[in-house]
């Protein structure tokens, strides 16, 4: 069976960079098993697994645009100090989840300067080319669950992807 939208696939994928650091790994772990054409990997690794079969091990690069996207300038901003909770002790490297729904984003505190405090809402991937190592181990026709999951349908995620699954108690099946 091919990798195509509405399978299930499952992978054990090593990440590295440009100078071979591993990133990230699944090896020693359960596989990453994910529902094929619903944008649930970075577009680059997905289009290239797109008419793969299991059983077959591949090593890809991934350009940024396809990735994480290329590193913006514009996200990163100084602001007061006053803006956190004073009771929080803010430290290089932090990383706080700032807006809600569909405007959430991740920002890292990069730099403190006295009241002033600079953070980076890029992802810490972006402007990275991206090696992957991949061995398909799975591919099966996704589940009614799966694919109803996947839509929105059965918690009514207005985002297509249920990102909390707060009108349903967490028990949709929502990933």
């Amino acid at each position: 069976m091919v990798i195509e939208k509405d399978k299930m696939v499952s992978i054990h994928y090593t990440l590295k960079d440009e100078d071979g650091n591993v990133l990230d790994s699944s090896e020693g772990s359960v596989p990453l098993e994910y529902l094929h054409g619903y944008g649930n990997l970075i577009p680059g690794l997905e289009r290239q697994l797109e008419g793969k079969e299991a059983g077959k091990s591949l090593s890809v690069s991934v350009e940024p645009a396809e990735a994480y996207g290329e590193y913006s300038k514009d996200l990163v901003v100084t602001i007061p100090r006053a803006n956190f909770d004073t009771g929080t002790k803010i430290e290089v490297g932090m990383q706080f989840e700032t807006g809600s729904g569909a405007m959430s984003r991740i920002v890292r505190v990069t730099k403190i300067d006295g009241d002033n405090i600079t953070v980076d809402a890029n992802h810490e991937l972006a402007g990275k080319k991206l090696f992957f190592d991949v061995n398909i181990t799975d591919v099966r026709d996704a589940t009614d669950e799966e694919l109803s999951a996947a839509s929105g349908d059965s918690c009514g995620c207005s985002s297509g992807g249920c990102g909390g699954c707060s009108g349903c108690g967490g028990g949709c099946g929502c990933f």
